[in-house]
């Protein structure tokens, strides 16, 4: 089979925001997974809306539909461009697409992946609320509304009118999601183009995902990440286009769709060839039933639509004739008769044009022989170069009749003839005729090749999890990764885990174990600057992520309860988010102790996993020890609180005043050898990455600027001013012969001063000598 190039396109993301006092409900659809996306978002009165730019730069949307009755403000948000990309379009609808009645109907309807048929009204329910939150109304208005017009617009597919007249949508899957975690994570990290214009793609930076993906199938990387690049040139995609009454299929599509064929052929055959009894042990011992899978999923409905693709189209044909042609030759005699005339038009247009001149040799003497051409839509004409003809020589040619002036660096001018209508009426529009042949040739070959869409994607969707399986495999034995046991308990026992990117950049790394049982929920974890501490807690996050996604996880043993969500309050790099670090710290906090509200849990729960690292620093150390001591209260006070991971230098919270005595907390150090009588000796001094129970009261601080390079004098001024402050004795000026110049040259002006004769002394000299 020849190899055939395979090209990317950019996803089409439609999205729906409504503003309902403080709270933004947002939901988007990407066409080319069908994955619909749903949050809520707290705004905090700010007339900017930064949240609505994170939210943008992340979905990246193409269209933005809102409420008629939306304010001026929200709006500007919403049209607003970061100034790396174009502004996505904003389109308003009426508020009525938006209500609560009709938003809620449209999604209780919804077919999602996975859901069984036959379920009434609470198991539908029950099955939408395990993905987004069923109870928040703002959710429901967007994500219902945006159905709607969806729906309305064609952009998704209706099924079958159900007896109670509602059109029932399938979607993929919905998902709630948040932003912070795969940044803070490193789940995802793009690397944008190095041109500050933004020419070119952007690519995958240093990040999990780009790490663990070795799928070699655009399907295969789209099911890895979920949301990101997803790719057009695949099954899924070209189905859909084939199908589409607006879209007209190129040479590009059935080449990229006759490759992927053939590549699922292939991998059947593999699989017939069969597998050693070795791996077929292992394969039963994983429970895994690929091979059955993969016999039932690619199936001979495959091998006969590849030939009955290739026995109609030939993908090469347009390159090899220079015009847009498909259709096989050989397949229909009156096509194949067409296109021979097409292609010796030019010669046969030559011969014609000799004719005409030689009835009219005396009316053009010009350096340019007039001829006949014919141009698609418009036909055949006779072209006369540099002058047109004057009324004079009209009169003597009766026939002729002017039609157009060409552009270009010559001039023309075309006339119609007697000849040439008698042309128009032979032949016609042939390249036309031709087009209009080969369209009704493949959308009957469409309409036979959609009758076998439920087979193609069955085969696709089982090539795409396999892909991932081979990808999540090859980097877990390439890093001795071992299998997690995922459990229903709220636990998290991890020995020996590491972290799954920074073990790639550093020579040794130390791997540390975590505990949380049903006791000691809450992990506070203080030590040195450079220690570890945020690496250790973001390794757990990891650990918990990949477990949940069928990976192998960077550990000796691991079990893991099911975790329904990650919060991370750890800062952000995205400078399009317009507020402070402290700002959007205290947004993430804010979600994960909205822990119950009106007997609805919408953000954090029992089986969550929130990371908190320096939280309270980017404020006064007051404030920030009090808000830091209040959120740990609170998880505290709950009954049930999740698993929670604190990093922090705000030892004055060891204070019983600001945290209780509590079997749900814990206090965990990085452990570091120093010198005796824990003096600051920055030399002496040696991190050993080892999480152990404790806690420090010193940041060694002074050691990691020495590490960091920062300049002696600058380290030893700063180890003189912390010795007097912590002997509570007055801090020392700093001298040398600089200062002490300075200051002996003020010194001898107030002497002089204090000596001068207000009464009889010489002002002017004074001055002089002050300032000479």
């Amino acid at each position: 089979m020849e190899e055939i190039d395979e090209t990317e396109a950019v996803p089409q993301v439609y999205m729906a925001c409504i503003l309902h006092g403080h709270r933004v409900g947002i939901s988007y659809y990407d066409s080319s997974i069908g994955q619909l996306y749903v949050l809520e978002v707290w705004e905090d009165g700010s007339v900017d809306f930064p949240l609505i730019d994170l939210v943008k730069y992340q979905a990246k949307p193409l269209i933005i539909y809102t409420s008629t009755k939306s304010e001026d403000s929200f709006l500007s948000a919403l049209q607003r461009s970061d100034g790396t990309t174009e502004a996505p379009t904003v389109k308003l609808v009426k508020s009525s697409i938006f209500s609560y009645e009709q938003a809620w109907h449209r999604l209780i309807y919804l077919r999602v992946t996975g859901m069984d048929d036959g379920l009434n009204i609470k198991e539908r329910i029950c099955f939408l609320s395990s993905m987004m939150d069923i109870g928040s109304d703002i959710q429901v208005r967007a994500s219902g509304g945006l159905l709607a017009i969806l729906e309305n617009e064609r952009i998704v597919d209706t099924l079958e009118q159900k007896e109670c007249g509602n059109a029932s949508i399938t979607i993929d899957s919905v998902t709630e999601i948040s932003f912070a975690a795969h940044e803070a994570l490193q789940i995802f990290q793009i690397d944008k183009h190095p041109s500050h214009m933004g020419i070119g793609r952007a690519k995958e930076g240093f990040s999990v995902f780009g790490m663990m993906n070795k799928c070699v199938t655009p399907i295969g990387r789209r099911l890895l990440s979920k949301s990101r690049y997803p790719s057009s040139f695949d099954i899924p995609y070209i189905l859909k286009k084939f199908n589409s009454p607006s879209s007209i299929s190129v040479s590009t599509d059935w080449a990229s769709f006759l490759k992927s064929v053939c590549s699922l052929l292939h991998v059947n055959k593999i699989f017939e060839v069969g597998i050693s009894e070795s791996l077929q042990e292992q394969v039963r011992h994983l429970n895994l039933d690929i091979v059955e899978k993969a016999h039932s999923c690619i199936t001979t409905e495959l091998a006969y639509v590849y030939e009955l693709v290739i026995g109609v189209i030939d993908v090469n044909r347009s390159k090899e004739k220079g015009y847009g042609t498909l259709v096989k030759e050989g397949f229909c005699d009156e096509l194949d008769e067409l296109r021979q005339i097409y292609e010796e038009l030019p010669e046969f247009l030559e011969e014609v044009s000799s004719l005409e001149l030689a009835r009219l040799p005396h009316f053009f003497g010009g350096k340019l022989v007039p001829c006949i051409v014919y141009i698609h839509q418009i036909g055949y004409l006779m072209c006369i170069f540099e002058d047109k003809l004057d009324e004079t020589t009209l009169e003597k040619l009766q026939d002729f009749e002017f039609a157009v002036n060409g552009d270009g660096d010559t001039k023309k001018f075309f006339y119609r003839t007697s000849k040439t209508r008698e042309l128009d009426n032979l032949l016609g529009d042939i390249y036309h005729k031709i087009l209009d042949m080969e369209r009704v040739i493949t959308r009957d070959l469409v309409s036979h090749v959609l009758l076998f869409s439920t087979h193609l994607l069955k085969a696709v969707n089982f090539a795409a999890e396999l892909d991932c399986f081979l990808s999540l495999s090859l980097i877990a034995r390439q890093n001795s990764y071992v299998r997690p046991i995922l459990t229903a308990d709220s636990l998290l026992d991890i020995q020996n885990g590491r972290h799954v990117l920074q073990e790639m950049t550093v020579d040794t790394f130390i791997p540390n174990d975590t505990k949380i049982l049903d006791n000691g929920r809450i992990n506070i974890i203080t030590g040195p600057n450079y220690s570890g501490k945020s690496i250790y807690i973001k390794q757990v996050a990891l650990i918990v992520f990949l477990s949940h996604i069928g990976s192998f996880v960077p550990a000796d043993a691991a079990t893991v309860g099911l975790t329904d969500r990650i919060f991370c309050a750890m800062g952000s790099k995205l400078m399009t988010a317009e507020q402070s670090t402290f700002m959007i710290d205290l947004h993430q906090v804010g979600m994960m102790l909205s822990f119950v509200l009106e007997n609805i849990c919408r953000h954090a729960s029992s089986r969550s996993l929130c990371l908190l690292d320096e939280f309270g620093k980017g404020t006064l150390t007051e404030d920030g020890i009090g808000l830091l001591g209040g959120t740990i209260n609170h998880f505290v006070a709950s009954d049930d609180p999740p698993k929670v991971l604190v990093c922090t230098h705000l030892t004055e919270i060891f204070n019983e005043s600001c945290l209780p005595k509590s079997e749900k907390i814990r206090f965990y150090t990085m452990s570091v050898l120093r010198p005796e009588n824990n003096r600051t000796d920055i030399e002496d001094i040696v991190f050993l990455y080892r999480l152990v129970p404790g806690h420090a009261l010193l940041s060694y601080g002074l050691h990691c600027a020495q590490l960091a390079g920062v300049p002696e004098d600058v380290i030893r001024r700063a180890a003189c001013i912390l010795d007097a402050i912590g002997n509570n004795k007055h801090v020392e000026r700093t001298c040398n012969e600089r200062i002490l110049a300075q200051d002996q040259l003020y010194k001898d002006a107030v002497d002089k001063m204090l000596a001068f004769d207000v009464l009889k002394g010489d002002l002017n000299l004074f001055f002089q000598e002050i300032f000479p």
